[in-house]
């Protein structure tokens, strides 16, 4: 029997996945099967199996050596976490080498499951379901960049379209090219003429997946002093990006800010992605490049869920388990976002979808950092929710939510607070960020963070124009000066006439 903390959700049982691909073996342990999963633990090794693939035909030898070493490394780990399942897949060198079957054998005698080598058509299939799963909703072209292929593939919310696998990986191409920039764009250009699908992705966006596309939007957020060091969903202009990617496309990497932290295997590779990248968006002309987190792995686990689950928002999901693990009432929660929703309506505020979710999602994690000294919880909650694993949001909608929550603790009127997190947002997500925190603060005193109070507030609009909020009288009680003076900076922020009163009767 394994003993769970608090801080583990008590319904979820441990799987793992592991990937083994061209380049990079990683070990996934999930805490269990969700529309947003958590990862229990990670571990990955650069092997480089399909190194000189291309030139010999077989996986190569020492990198073999090494990955059956580490498999029982990752069995004993994924037993030790109490791992339910263990499902093992392998993409491109093992199922195009001469000795793949025969290195497959060997794994699963040490795994002691199954192995499933995918076929190219199944590994951008899976890739799709990845990015279809990390976006709300997912529109362009999914690119997933490995060790030896290239997948390519059309997503449009659930929907995928055609896709290609392209001989275009960073071993292969390194391999294919002997090492020659130049030869490898030739070659990346002439097969990305078959890649017709790509002419139906312009001005739509495109999503990078991979560990080298990966790197290079971390070596462009360092060179563009990016405020958020978040990799998913982290996009790239393609005209302001171009010299970027020539710069590495040419392999003049050193003077790079940020190249140290690089591993030297991935290090190599990445003017090869660089090379893919550049033709891509030359073919294409997407509108913007979206980094992915989310790949094969990730949309393997997405397709265990059922079509009911598949169907659930991510951020909400997550955000929703973050405030069960965190905050002191969930249903306080849920009751905070519905009154937020009636009380936009009753100011006459318009809300998009998108921005009733990230509402939502504000409210749900509005208590996440009560733990916390007084002094320091907007901080803190600001910093979890701008950094947490979220997905289904975009960099702009994680500076809604944190910049709310900040303001929901440190009050609505500092201006240098958070000043390069608000540079993130739209001036509209900004302000709407200062009036929820307001009417967070203001129900906060009234609630003492419990349930049972909020939805028996209520909006009453007076003959001038103005509105009441509205206490019960058996609530009477919870009336004072702090609430009072928390409906006057409410009022401030939303430019409305309010006041707070308790309702009349006997």
């Amino acid at each position: 029997m394994i003993s769970h903390s608090q801080g583990r959700l008590q319904d979820r049982r441990p799987l793992s996945v592991i990937d083994i691909g061209s380049n990079s073996i990683r070990l996934v342990i999930y805490e269990g099967i969700a529309r947003s999963p958590t990862i229990l633990f990670n571990e990955k090794m650069l092997a480089g199996l399909g190194r000189g693939i291309v030139s010999t035909g077989k996986l190569d030898p020492e990198a073999v050596t090494r990955a059956v070493g580490e498999f029982r490394r990752f069995r004993a780990l994924s037993e030790q976490a109490g791992s339910e399942q263990l499902y093992v897949i392998a993409t491109a060198a093992a199922r195009e080498a001469e000795n793949g079957m025969d290195f497959i054998h060997r794994a699963e005698a040490i795994l002691g499951t199954e192995i499933r080598v995918l076929s190219g058509r199944e590994e951008a299939h899976y890739s799709a379901l990845g990015v279809i799963s990390g976006f709300h909703p997912a529109n362009g072209i999914a690119g997933d960049l490995g060790g030896g292929s290239l997948e390519l593939i059309d997503v449009d919310g659930i929907s995928i379209g055609d896709g290609i696998t392209l001989p275009l990986g960073g071993l292969r191409l390194q391999d294919q090219s002997k090492g020659s920039l130049v030869a490898a764009q030739k070659y990346v250009r002439e097969q990305l003429r078959r890649a017709k699908l790509l002419s139906t992705g312009q001005g739509r966006a495109f999503y990078a997946v991979g560990g080298t596309w990966r790197n290079l939007a971390r070596l462009h957020m360092t060179a563009t002093n990016y405020p958020l060091a978040v990799m998913h969903h982290y996009e790239m202009a393609p005209d302001t990006s171009a010299n970027f990617l020539r710069q590495i496309g040419r392999g003049e990497m050193d003077k790079i800010p940020g190249i140290e932290r690089v591993s030297r295997s991935r290090r190599a590779l990445l003017p090869y992605g660089a090379i893919v990248l550049q033709e891509i968006i030359a073919a294409m002309k997407p509108s913007k490049i979206v980094v992915s987190a989310l790949g094969v792995r990730e949309g393997f686990l997405y397709s265990l869920l059922s079509p009911e689950e598949q169907r659930t928002d991510p951020l909400l999901s997550a955000a929703e388990e973050l405030a069960w693990l965190r905050a002191r009432s969930v249903t306080h929660a849920r009751e905070l976002a519905d009154w937020t929703g009636a009380t936009f309506s009753a100011f006459g505020i318009e809300e998009t979808e998108e921005e009733v979710r990230y509402r939502r999602a504000a409210c749900l994690l509005a208590d996440i950092g009560w733990r916390a000294h007084p002094d320091y919880r907007g901080t803190q909650s600001l910093n979890i929710i701008a950094h947490a694993s979220f997905i289904g949001i975009d960099h702009p909608g994680r500076a809604f939510i944190a910049l709310t929550n900040l303001y929901r603790h440190e009050g609505v009127f500092d201006e240098t607070l958070a000043t390069d997190l608000k540079a993130l947002a739209p001036p509209r997500y900004v302000e709407r960020a200062r009036l929820l925190g307001a009417m967070m603060r203001v129900v906060y005193l009234l609630s003492a963070a419990m349930p049972g109070v909020i939805p028996k507030l209520r909006w009453q609009r007076r003959e001038n124009g103005g509105l009441d909020l509205v206490i019960p009288r058996e609530l009477r009680a919870l009336d004072g000066e702090r609430p009072a003076g928390r409906i006057a900076q409410l009022a401030k922020v939303s430019g409305r006439e309010l006041r707070l009163v308790v309702e009349e009767g006997q």
